[in-house]
């Protein structure tokens, strides 16, 4: 990875933070924002962590600053409780945390709303168009993905990989520009495309890596839209009409 890294990174903040991270991963778990089980949600956000720094994401002061956080929580819910103050009782360690989830969670849905109003505004005065040339429409349930569910879905791609040896690379064919331009290719060749074909062809983790960190820059650039289906559906990816280069 040592040549990826010298030539290529993408910046982490431009898409999601660890706020979003958490949300992601109580979403994804199924349990109440007002009891976290902080043990396992602590154990998931490092291993997403990891993955984050094994892909060559630039990971912001803030996600290392939210993982102290969560390891002290954890630390701090492990010790028995206090035997001074019997009759006080202690304050959960995790109603800091709870607390501003809640209030960004507030600012997000705020922020959505804004979004759709201003989408519905626009389509006051522009018509939707159809599947044929290129972009979803909201005829299809359509649900927008967070970096971390691109993230999740790489985690499962890998994992239902077949184990093959690593073969000698060139860099050269390793290029994320490259790459870029075969995924916008294959997008004018076919109206969309399975979020698991892009993994295709490549025969290492390195070049998942790189075709994933090139999907990301495409996403950056508004070149991509990448939605799912439904909930837990397939993830698909358009191309978009914007014409920004790169």
């Amino acid at each position: 990875m040592d040549d990826l890294q010298t030539s290529y990174a993408v910046k982490l903040p431009a898409f999601e933070g660890p706020l979003d991270l958490l949300l992601h991963l109580i979403k994804k778990n199924e349990v109440h924002i007002y009891d976290i089980p902080i043990a396992l949600i602590t154990r998931q956000y490092l291993e997403y962590l990891d993955l984050i720094k094994s892909l060559n994401l630039a990971v912001a002061g803030d996600f290392l600053v939210m993982a102290a956080t969560l390891i002290h929580i954890k630390s701090k819910m492990l010790l028995p409780p206090s035997e001074t103050d019997e009759e006080e009782e202690d304050e959960d360690p995790r109603t800091e945390l709870v607390m501003r989830l809640l209030e960004y969670q507030r600012f997000k849905d705020a922020a959505q709303g804004l979004e759709a109003r201003e989408q519905e505004w626009r389509e006051v005065f522009h018509r939707p168009v159809s599947l044929g040339s290129g972009e979803p429409t909201d005829e299809i349930n359509l649900v927008d993905l967070s970096l971390f569910d691109l993230l999740e879905a790489l985690r499962g791609v890998m994992q239902r990989a077949p184990e093959k040896k690593d073969l000698e690379i060139v860099v050269d064919a390793l290029s994320v520009q490259e790459r870029m331009g075969l995924i916008l290719d294959r997008l004018d060749a076919q109206e969309s495309i399975t979020f698991a074909s892009l993994f295709d062809d490549d025969t290492t983790r390195l070049a998942m890596v790189v075709t994933f960190l090139a999907l990301l820059e495409l996403i950056r650039l508004k070149r991509l839209r990448i939605l799912q289906t439904e909930l837990f559906g397939a993830i698909r990816i358009w191309k978009s009409t914007s014409l920004q280069p790169f």
